[in-house]
């Protein structure tokens, strides 16, 4: 990365993005599904949706509910993932590189997610994490989440840096209309769960198809 080309600031999304947290979510649904009597999930299947969030999740794990029983769930279903922790939670292979490649030349990072901070917050403190990033925007942090600009644009302002001068990096497409509708430059992580999509569809500005080549995408020109 030249220092001219060289970003403010990068954001991330979390579950997809940087880290691997599809086992754990899978174990808590896993969990549910014994609780209400039910078969156990594909473990694949809901891996794929895991970056869509925890109604996604019950969606594809419990197909014949309805709305009003999957907002009932939910709060069970947090529950136990809360209780079960970050145990095979994991940074993908090369995304502690990135990281700390991003420390080295000075250029900050942050991460916005649609996770709620009460379970965002430990997965970061267990992925060591937490002391190093420069802004933490959950899913509860605003009234409004992504695709909506707000809390990419709260980002920037926490890290004091220009929109037009950061890179927002995500697996889901809401991701990048949030990253694009706040100014941001955005970068598709194709390694991700992708939530079934083409990420070459969503129109980032770039599709990074492993981490290995994400560094190459960390630049404004």
């Amino acid at each position: 990365m030249s220092r001219s080309a060289s970003p403010q600031a990068v954001l991330f999304d979390l579950d997809g993005t940087l880290a691997d947290s599809a086992p754990d979510l899978v174990a808590a649904l896993a969990t549910l599904c014994g609780e209400l009597g039910r078969a156990e999930p594909d473990p694949v299947r809901v891996s794929r949706v895991v970056s869509a969030g925890g109604r996604a999740i019950l969606r594809c794990g419990l197909p014949d509910l309805d709305e009003a029983g999957i907002e009932e769930l939910l709060p069970r279903y947090l529950a136990l993932y809360s209780a079960r922790g970050n145990v095979s939670t994991r940074l993908y292979p090369g995304i502690a590189e990135v990281l700390f490649d991003l420390d080295a030349r000075g250029i900050a990072w942050g991460i916005v997610t649609n996770k709620a901070g009460w379970l965002a917050a430990p997965m970061l403190d267990q992925l060591d994490l937490a002391l190093r990033c420069g802004a933490l925007v959950s899913g509860d942090t605003l009234s409004e989440r992504k695709p909506h600009p707000a809390p990419v644009l709260h980002a920037c302002a926490l890290m004091k840096v220009d929109p037009e001068r950061t890179l927002f990096v995500g697996d889901d497409l809401r991701d990048i209309e949030a990253g694009r509708a706040a100014g941001t430059r955005t970068v598709a992580a194709a390694w991700g769960y992708l939530n079934g999509g083409d990420p070459h569809a969503w129109g980032a500005d770039r599709v990074a198809e492993s981490v290995a080549a994400l560094p190459a995408s960390l630049r404004l020109d």
